[in-house]
């Protein structure tokens, strides 16, 4: 019972809609089948709930449940003490050979979010975090490679809230009161605030797919964000796919990848992105909060950027390497979602950008062109799908901004005014 596994969480959270939440992640977000792995990632603060979300997984006869529990504050002690540089590129090769099984065993991944400290990471050498970072990423290339871009693992990423991220939402409120808000908030984005929360993704999930696949069959060409400080055009490749809702992995089974979701996603040519563009939201980068933010592209690549706060975290982060400066994502959210409506700025990337279009730098998404898959690195390079180590979103749309699709065949079609999805896409 849930009672009896998440002693800490009864005094922020409804217990049977905790019950329901840990069922909707084992069932619709890993979607565990029968005799298969899963490894679930989290801090230390959530270990009840985590040992709830196992429970369900055993359940639905998961073979085994490998838990990594981590207290971050490791993490910037060795930033901050390691005595020489090149030892931040260290990472065992039982670390990546982890993670090589888990594609081998075509295994499920969750990851659990909510930090118990949302600043720790505020004030680190932004080189040498970003140094820890890319070293991680290429040990465990594989992973995103295959397991990843290629579905041949379900992975989803949920949250569970703390009382320090719940002041950052609920600042006016005592530690426990916002931490209880903030459950509150999670649990109905997630719609498991309702005993029908299965049904209603099924609903929402197919919302999603039609949007998606609406978008894809337009023939758009190009993407135009127009608003307050945003002049910018996303260029699509002729092989573009839009995806929304729910993925399904090799071994043909659905999952979430993301608990809540309000987003359709491409990939873009990178080659062809240019203007300039204000982010509407503050993000964490490398956990570093970054605020005010305006970017300048022309062929493709970052050429201007300056932020009120957090500038030097993001500049390091977009040198990491040369497809860091360049775009791997453009997504489209609608002010009917949720989250927007909610009013609230959730400081954690999981929630925002599915109030807003937003953006990524970074490494792009190969599943989301026709055949993307089976490319190899050179096709793939063919069609300005980008690559690297980096991939970092910031949102970009507000009721202020709209977005217009420039066509293949000719002419322009509204997607979305005022941020309102329009027509067929509403």
């Amino acid at each position: 019972m849930m009672n009896e596994s998440a002693r800490n969480t009864p005094p922020y959270a409804d217990p049977a809609q905790l019950e329901r939440y840990a069922e909707l992640i084992v069932a619709h977000g890993v979607n565990v089948q029968p005799g298969q792995l899963l490894q679930i990632a989290s801090e230390t603060i959530h270990k009840d709930l985590v040992l709830a979300i196992a429970r369900k997984a055993y359940e639905r006869g998961a073979k085994l449940v490998v838990t990594d529990l981590a207290d971050p504050r490791h993490a910037r002690l060795r930033i901050e003490r390691t005595a020489r540089d090149e030892d931040l590129d260290f990472l065992p090769r039982f670390v990546a050979a982890r993670y090589d099984e888990l594609v081998d065993e075509e295994a499920a991944t969750l990851s659990l979010i909510g930090s118990e400290d949302p600043d720790l990471m505020e004030g680190v050498d932004a080189k040498r975090n970003n140094r820890v970072r890319m070293s991680r990423f290429k040990s465990l290339r594989r992973f995103y490679d295959e397991g990843i871009n290629q579905l041949k693992v379900q992975w989803c990423v949920a949250a569970a809230a703390t009382p320090a991220w719940g002041k950052k939402v609920y600042p006016g409120l005592a530690p426990d009161a916002a931490c209880a808000a903030l459950w509150r908030d999670i649990l109905s984005m997630a719609r498991a605030d309702r005993p029908d929360c299965l049904a209603l993704w099924d609903v929402h999930n197919a919302k999603l797919n039609a949007r998606a696949a609406k978008l894809t069959s337009m023939g758009l060409d190009e993407l135009r964000f127009t608003g307050p400080g945003t002049d910018l055009v996303v260029g699509l490749s002729p092989q573009y796919k839009f995806r929304g809702g729910g993925d399904k992995s090799t071994r043909g089974a659905l999952f979430e990848p993301n608990i809540p979701t309000e987003e359709v996603f491409t990939t873009p040519d990178y080659r062809r992105t240019r203007g300039h563009v204000r982010a509407t939201r503050p993000f964490l980068c490398n956990g570093t909060m970054v605020e005010g933010l305006e970017l300048g592209f022309e062929g493709g690549v970052i050429k201007r950027l300056v932020a009120s706060k957090g500038q030097e975290v993001f500049s390091e982060y977009t040198k990491s390497d040369a497809g860091a400066s360049r775009l791997g994502e453009v997504a489209l959210v609608g002010i009917d979602s949720p989250v927007y409506r909610s009013g609230k700025v959730f400081q954690e990337i999981l929630f925002d950008e599915n109030a807003a279009c937003h953006i990524a730098v970074g490494r792009a998404y190969a599943y989301c062109l026709v055949g993307g898959e089976a490319m190899t690195d050179e096709e793939k390079a063919a069609v300005g799908c980008n690559d690297s180590s980096a991939h970092l979103d910031m949102m970009i749309s507000s009721e202020a901004v709209d977005v217009t699709g420039r066509l293949r065949s000719g002419g322009e079609v509204p997607l979305l005014k005022g941020g309102s999805w329009v027509g067929d896409l509403a």
